[in-house]
C-alpha cells in the first residue's frame, strides 16, 4: 500500500472543502485535498451551479413566449433538450476546471478517491491506481451530504435515474418529460419543477404539508404558490405519496389525501424526488476516530468548527443546518484559520437562504413570529415590487420586501423578499444586520433610482411609517 502524509487532509472538495483547502494554502499549510467524485462536490456538479443554469434557459425561454406583452411577437420557439443540456455541462466544466486551478495554483495536493478512516490520524483512500494510506497532523471533515433515500417507506419509489430520478437525474435527463410528479415541495422539487413546467412538462408536486416551502413565511410562499398555478403547476398539499409502479405506459402513482380521506392514482412519465438530504457521516468510517454523529448524522462542532477530537474538524452539510453552500464556504475558512492558529470564531449574525423559484425567495434574519417568541416587540415595513419603477419596467410586478424591526429602537432584525432578483438583493440586508444598522440608515442611504434595491429603502421607510411610494394611513 503507498504511503503519503499530509500536514492538514480535507475530505472533500465541495464549496466547503476547497475553500479551506485554499484558505490553509494561504496560511502554509501543506494541504491535501480527497475527493471521490468531481472537483466541487454535489453543489458545483449536481445542485446550485446546474440548476441555476437550467432555471436561467427556463426563464429566457418563458420571456420569450410572453414577449408579446411588450408588443414583440415571436415565432417558432423550440427546445432543443440535448443541447441545453449540454450547455449546463459546459458551465459546470468551467467552474470545476476553474476550482481545480486554485488548488494547483495554491500548492493543494488533489487525491482522488473513496477515502474511510482507518484511525484518528489516518485515512485509507481508494484510488484507480490502489490503495493509498494516508496520514495527517490535523482533518477537516467536508464529506456533504446526499439525497433521502424514500424506497424503504415508499414502495417502488426506488431511484434508477430513468423513470424514477432524484435531483441529480433530473439534471441530465435525456429527454424533456410530457407529465412529471415532484415528491416534496421543498425548494430543489419547486426550482426543478418550475424549469420544466416552463419547457412544457405538466408538472404535479405533491406535498404532506399544508403548504408549499415548509418553514418559509407564508405571505412568501403564497406569491410563489399563485405563480406556479398560472405556470400549470398543480400542487398536492396534504397529500401523500402511498407508491410508485413503473410500467409500459409510464409511472403509476398512489396519492392519499388527508383531507378528504381520497385515494387517487395517476400516470407519469418520471417522478423526480426531492424530500431532503442525508448526511455522509456513515460513509466514512467516523467510528475508528473516536467520533460519533448525532440521530441526524450531523458531526457536533464548537465555535472553530473543531470536534470533541481537537485536530479533527468538520464543515459543510455534515456539520449541520443550514445545509446551505455559503455557510459552508464561511466554515471552512473559519477551520483553516483555527488549524493556522489565528483568533477566529463562526459568529455569523446573519445567515441569508436563497429559493430559485419563479419569483425568487430570499430571506435573512428573524420573521416576526421568530422575534415574538424572543420577546422582542417588532414593527414590520412592507412594500410591494409593483409600486417600483424598475420591476414594473422589467414585466416584474409580483412580489414585495418585508423588513422586520425591533420597535423601539429600529434595529433590523430580519428582511424576507419575494420577488425579481431576490437573490441579488438579500445581500444588502444580510450587510445591515451583520452591522446592526436600523431602519433609519436604510431608509437615510440614498439607492439609485430607477433600481430594485429601492424596495428596500422604502420597506425601510415603510417600517417607519413614511414611504413615499405607497400610501400608508396615519396612526391615530
Amino acid at each position: 500500500m503507498k504511503e503519503l502524509s499530509a500536514d492538514v487532509v480535507v475530505l472533500g472538495s465541495g464549496p466547503a472543502g476547497y475553500v479551506c483547502a485554499i484558505r490553509l494554502a494561504q496560511l502554509g499549510k501543506k494541504v491535501t485535498v480527497v475527493e471521490r467524485a468531481e472537483l466541487g462536490g454535489v453543489c458545483l456538479n449536481r445542485g446550485c451551479i446546474p440548476s441555476k443554469a437550467l432555471i436561467y434557459a427556463g426563464g429566457l425561454i418563458e420571456k420569450i413566449t410572453h414577449a408579446q406583452e411588450l408588443g414583440i411577437t415571436v415565432e417558432g420557439v423550440k427546445v432543443d433538450f440535448p443541447k441545453l443540456v449540454k450547455w449546463k455541462d459546459s458551465v459546470v466544466s468551467k467552474l470545476t476546471a476553474g476550482v481545480g486551478g486554485l488548488l494547483k495554483a495554491n500548492g493543494c495536493t488533489v487525491v482522488k478517491g473513496d477515502a474511510k478512516f482507518t484511525s484518528p490520524k489516518s485515512l485509507q483512500v481508494k484510488t484507480p491506481e490502489g490503495d493509498l494510506n494516508l496520514t495527517f497532523n490535523s482533518c477537516v471533515i467536508a464529506a456533504g451530504s446526499r439525497p433521502l433515500d424514500l424506497s424503504a417507506k415508499i414502495p417502488g419509489l426506488t431511484v434508477d435515474q430513468k423513470h424514477i430520478c432524484d435531483s441529480t437525474g433530473a439534471l441530465s435527463m435525456e429527454k424533456i418529460p410530457g407529465r412529471l410528479l415532484c415528491v416534496g415541495g421543498g425548494y430543489i422539487g419547486l426550482e426543478l419543477g418550475t424549469f420544466f413546467a416552463k419547457i412544457g412538462t405538466q408538472v404535479t408536486v405533491v406535498e404532506a404539508m399544508p403548504q408549499i416551502l415548509s418553514g418559509v413565511d407564508a405571505d412568501l410562499t403564497k406569491v410563489v404558490e399563485k405563480r406556479l398555478g398560472k405556470l400549470g403547476v398543480h400542487l398536492k398539499l396534504r397529500t401523500e405519496l402511498r407508491s410508485v409502479k413503473v410500467g409500459k405506459s409510464g409511472v403509476e402513482a398512489t396519492f392519499f389525501a388527508s383531507e378528504t380521506g381520497k385515494q387517487e392514482t395517476q400516470i407519469f412519465d418520471a417522478v423526480l424526488v426531492t424530500v431532503g438530504r442525508k448526511s455522509n457521516a456513515d460513509l466514512i468510517g467516523l467510528e475508528k476516530t473516536g467520533l460519533t454523529a448525532d440521530p441526524q448524522g450531523f458531526i457536533k462542532v464548537d465555535a472553530q468548527r473543531r470536534t470533541s477530537v481537537p485536530h479533527l474538524f468538520a464543515i459543510g452539510d455534515i456539520a449541520g443546518q443550514p445545509l446551505l453552500a455559503h455557510k459552508g464556504s464561511k466554515e471552512g475558512i473559519v477551520a483553516a484559520e483555527a488549524i493556522a492558529g489565528l483568533k477566529t470564531v463562526y459568529d455569523v449574525a446573519a445567515m441569508p437562504a436563497v429559493i430559485f423559484t419563479d419569483p425568487e425567495i430570499a430571506t435573512v434574519g428573524m420573521t416576526e413570529g421568530e422575534a415574538a417568541k424572543k420577546g422582542l416587540k417588532t414593527k414590520v415595513g412592507v412594500f410591494p415590487f409593483a409600486a417600483n419603477g424598475r420591476a414594473l419596467s422589467v414585466n416584474e410586478p409580483d412580489g414585495f420586501v418585508k423588513m422586520v424591526c425591533e420597535a423601539q429602537s429600529g434595529r433590523v432584525l430580519g428582511v424576507h423578499i419575494v420577488g425579481a432578483e431576490a437573490s441579488n438583493l438579500i445581500s444588502e440586508a444580510v450587510l445591515a444586520i451583520e452591522m446592526g444598522a436600523t431602519a433609519e440608515d436604510i431608509a437615510l442611504s440614498v439607492h439609485p433610482h430607477p433600481t430594485l434595491p429601492e424596495t428596500l429603502m422604502e420597506a425601510a421607510e415603510a417600517a417607519m411609517g413614511h414611504a413615499i411610494h405607497i400610501f400608508q394611513p396615519k396612526k391615530l
